[in-house]
């Protein structure tokens, strides 16, 4: 079955704007899993940490595409289509060990 996401395209090689989400390391918050914008390389904690960052950041910019960055999953989600895809071969590596609050 193929994908229907007219963002991917838009996918950019990024680098991360932090070890861990931007936002919880200034507040000294926790956070379950990371998300990075393929657009611009921002990290946002998913929506099962308490402040949901990553998705705040997609409303915020409407930068359509996150990746699962830590754990590294493989895969994408396109917030807009609403649709999830594979990124084989084109994962954003980690730069630096990502901090543990659990």
């Amino acid at each position: 079955m193929a994908i229907f996401c007219k963002h991917l395209s838009a996918i950019r090689d990024v680098v991360p704007s932090a070890p861990g989400c931007e936002e919880c390391l200034k507040s000294g918050d926790p956070w379950l899993h990371l998300r990075v914008c393929r657009t611009c390389g921002h990290v946002g904690c998913c929506d099962q940490s308490p402040n949901r960052h990553a998705t705040k950041h997609f409303h915020a910019t409407r930068h359509p595409i996150i990746e699962a960055f830590d754990p590294p999953e493989g895969w994408g989600w396109c917030y807009v289509d609403e649709v999830m895809f594979h990124l084989s071969g084109r994962q954003t590596p980690h730069l630096e060990p990502i901090p543990r609050f659990y």
